[in-house]
């Protein structure tokens, strides 16, 4: 199995799939390992496969079909295609999504994008179909060693890390249900409750909610009000749930849950971040409002002061630092908060105008931001925790009157046993190198 790879590029991938193929009982060439130094490789690959191969597996993506050394190994393997008369001598790998190209334009591809465990079990089935020899089952050793020789060597020193959960401090001990005091239809009902501030959960004729019924008068004036059904002690519901009323532990979770990411959502949309749908939900960036393009955030404690950027410009779009929150009550209320990174062109006048097309952000993302290392990426974390929380140690979501789940500002820290070898370790200010990311800097080949 001849593997036509992008170096380095699509090298991780070979080095997983490589040794399962031979586990199958494929014999395979990959110039991640076959190549050595001072060989002739154009000599060494255009005989490799003419001579050897049974088949060549080609990764693709817009990257690496873009490279010439692949481009020279797709014309060779698209003349042996018609000497040998093997439709099938090619089989693309679909990496990513990707542009057809001449000569693999009409060839159904194996899908890899969904998940490589799945196309693995896809290329197997193809193998087998096409009735190809198979030698005794045996990996090279070579895999693995190749893998220790870039291994990051792991010490026996304690080494403080920083998660990206927010522990919820404090929150009401008691959850409501509430009714209309009048009857109206349920159109009506959650036509009240959309833009209400305060997080409501839809149940039944009413609402759950941490709200006390005279939190909601305003909103609901029309049908006159709310009125208390039920009043339940959150964490023994959260425990054992309500049979009385239907509700399981599980529903119960999964109500409270809904209702901290409704307090974290309206809290950011009332702060005036900038709201942007993923398929996973609502993630909240730092525009022009909040931030000039780039200027640092400074973050740290006493002493140990530090400053990363929130917004800046890369390939000629100006990029913006965001997160969603993902709230659990497991092992403890908490608040998971995922980066996200927003591309926007730029307008008339200088107006930010959000890139639509998920493709394009999706490839902008795996261009700009692969070279943020973790430093980077935690660093913008912080800037965007101070910028959200200014001088107070705590954020405070709003859920009635006088009532707030707070959150710490600072991320839950804890202490790992063993230690890793830093491999790219940046100065104090977390940026990284890379002239399109810290610059006004513009690149010629727009993506």
């Amino acid at each position: 199995m001849f593997i036509s790879k992008a170096t380095p590029g699509d090298d991780a991938f070979v080095l997983w799939l490589a040794p399962r193929l031979e586990a199958a009982g494929y014999k395979v060439f990959a110039d991640i390992l076959d190549l050595q130094g001072g060989d002739r490789w154009r000599t060494k690959i255009t005989n490799v496969l003419r001579n050897d191969a049974m088949r060549m597996l080609l990764c693709c993506s817009d990257r690496t079909l873009a490279r010439p050394g692949v481009l020279e190994e797709i014309e060779i393997a698209s003349d042996l295609t018609r000497e040998l008369s093997q439709p099938n001598f090619i089989i693309p790998l679909r990496m990513e999504p990707f542009q057809k190209l001449f000569g693999i334009g009409g060839l159904q591809w194996v899908d890899f994008h969904g998940g490589w465990a799945q196309g693995l079990g896809e290329l197997e089935r193809t193998l087998a179909r096409q009735r190809l020899p198979r030698a005794q089952k045996s990996i090279s050793p070579d895999w693995a060693a190749y893998l220790r020789r870039a291994a990051i060597r792991v010490r026996r020193e304690p080494e403080p890390l920083t998660s990206n959960w927010l522990r919820v401090i404090e929150m009401p001990d008691k959850l409501w249900l509430l009714v209309p005091r009048n009857s109206c239809s349920d159109g009506t009902l959650k036509k009240l409750g959309t833009p209400s501030t305060l997080p409501l959960v839809p149940f039944k004729e009413g609402f759950l909610t941490f709200a006390a019924p005279f939190d909601l008068d305003e909103s609901f004036a029309q049908i006159g009000g709310l009125r208390e059904e039920a009043e339940f002690d959150l964490m023994t519901l959260l425990e054992h749930g309500s049979e009385a009323h239907g509700l399981g532990s599980r529903d119960t979770r999964s109500i409270a849950t809904n209702l901290l990411r409704q307090a974290w959502e309206k809290r950011m949309r009332a702060l005036g971040f900038f709201e942007r749908t993923f398929s996973s939900g609502a993630s909240f960036h730092v525009d022009a409002s909040k931030l000039d393009i780039g200027k640092r955030v400074p973050w740290g404690r006493q002493g140990q002061t530090r400053s990363s950027m929130l917004r800046n410009v890369a390939k000629n779009r100006i990029w913006e630092y965001g997160v969603s929150a993902i709230p659990n009550f497991f092992p403890y209320p908490h608040l998971k908060l995922k980066g996200r990174v927003l591309f926007s062109e730029r307008g008339e006048k200088d107006q930010v105008v959000a890139i639509e097309d998920d493709r394009t952000q999706f490839r902008l993302r795996r261009s700009v931001c692969s070279v943020w290392r973790n430093k980077a990426w935690h660093g913008r974390l912080m800037a965007f925790l101070e910028l959200l929380a200014g001088e107070s140690p705590f954020v405070d979501l709003p859920v009635g009157r006088g009532l707030a789940v707070t959150l710490d500002a600072a991320p839950i820290e804890f202490t790992s046993p063993v230690s890793a070898r830093q491999m790219n370790r940046l100065g104090e200010d977390a940026e990284e190198t890379d002239e399109t990311t810290v610059t006004r800097y513009y690149e010629d080949d727009e993506l």
